[in-house]
Parts: structure tokens; sequence; C-alpha cells
């Protein structure tokens, strides 16, 4: 599905990630842990061609194809999706509009009005979040809600959340989680997260731990609880021998 080969970031100037090559593979569920400075979003904006971050050198491949140089509407239209750790709020502008003007003619209105208010009961979202302006007066799991909406909607393959968990109350976390359980077929996801509560509902099929920018360790589901147990001190002495 992606593949990153001897990929390297910048922000105004600074390497933040170097050298990083990466394979994230079509059906599964990744998590992207480590510690704040790591480089973990870095990495998610870089993939949706966030024009603050420089690709020094190294490829992006989305399902084989070269996209390193692509603008981010057009990463968009391949299929990846970023949802961000804070989203904004559009005054005057509702989800229904929002998406309307996304997908403008590839559905009919009415029908892409029945599948939002349809999803939207399934990930429990009142009906009047979708009609009014986007995000606002919205608690922190009603925005992380909206945005796996946006995401359900658009149907992308490759799909990134920057901290889904943050903010959000159990009920909702399980609501996302088994969203997103059903929903894998056909699809990577990246869960990008400080900490493991999302992960008591959803079973990555692999966790990997990023510090300064490189990937120290890779596991399954148990490595996240034992970083939730014991922190990213081991792999701090550790991370260049990996």
């Amino acid at each position: 599905m992606l593949k990153l080969e001897n990929l390297t970031i910048a922000v105004a100037n600074k390497i933040i990630i170097k050298n990083l090559n990466l394979r994230l593979e079509k059906n599964k569920v990744y998590v992207l842990m480590g510690p704040n400075g790591s480089g973990k979003s870095t990495l998610a904006l870089t993939l949706m061609a966030h024009p603050l971050y420089q690709i020094k050198s190294g490829k992006i491949l989305f399902e084989k194809k070269d996209v390193t140089d692509l603008a981010p509407e057009k990463r968009a239209n391949l299929g990846l999706f970023l949802s961000f750790q804070s989203p904004l709020s559009l005054s005057g502008v509702s989800m229904f509009s929002l998406l309307r003007t996304a997908i403008a003619g590839k559905c009919d209105p009415l029908a892409l009005r029945e599948e939002i208010e349809k999803t939207a009961k399934l990930l429990k979202i009142k009906k009047e979040l979708l009609e009014r302006s986007l995000n606002e007066g919205t608690s922190g799991g009603e925005k992380k809600k909206l945005e796996l909406l946006q995401a359900a909607i658009l149907n992308p393959k490759f799909l990134m959340f920057d901290e889904i968990d943050t903010g959000v109350d159990i009920d909702a976390l399980r609501t996302i989680a088994q969203f997103m359980e059903k929903n894998k077929k056909g699809k990577t996801y990246l869960l990008i997260t400080h900490y493991n509560r999302i992960l008591k509902y959803v079973k990555p099929d692999e966790v990997l731990v990023m510090m300064e920018g490189k990937i120290v360790k890779q596991g399954d589901y148990k490595l996240a609880e034992k970083i939730e147990r014991d922190g990213y001190n081991n792999y701090e002495t550790n991370k260049h021998k990996f």
C-alpha cells in the first residue's frame, strides 16, 4: 500500500526524520507511538504534502506510484486521508456542504445526505451536528467522530488519525474503534498516539515506536502495553542499535 524509501524530512531546514524506510500493507492497522517531538506528526503531515515540511531526499510510493512531488489534493484523490490532532472549525460550512463539495459530481446529493445520516447514526453523532457549522460548539470526542465520518464518506484507502483518542471519552472511543474495525477491509490505518487507550478496543497488527525521527522498535499490541507500563527510556538508550 505505502512504502517509504530513505525518506529525509526537514522543517525550516532542520532535519526531523532521516533516511526512514517503512512499508505499510493493506488490510492492516498500524500504531505509531513515541514521545513528544519524536517526528510522528511530521511524518503524517509530510505524507499529506503539508508545505512546511520539506522532503530533502527519498521517495513516497503509494500503491507503487511515486507521489513524492504530488500536491495534497492529488494525494487525497489517490486515496490518502489525514485526521488532524485539533480539527478546525469552519463557520458557515456544515458537514453536508463540506462533503457535497468534496465529492461534487461523484454522488447524487440526496443519496449523499442519506449516506451521511446513516453513517452518523452508526457513529452515534447527533443529527444537529451535521446541520450546524462544522466543529463549532462540539466536544473533543464529537470532533473526532466527525473526522471519522468524513473519512467514511470519502472512502480513502490509506487513513491516518493523529491522536484520535485525545479528549475522547470511553463511550466515544469504543464507538470509534468498533467502526474502524468493521471498516478495515481493503484499507490501511495508521493511528498516531502517545498512549494505548484506543488499543483496548482496536488490536493493531503492528506497533511502531519512533524516537528522534527513527523507527527504533516494532512489535505487536503487547509492545504498546509494555511502553505504557515502562515508558520510552529503554528505547532511548538502544535507539541506534535497532
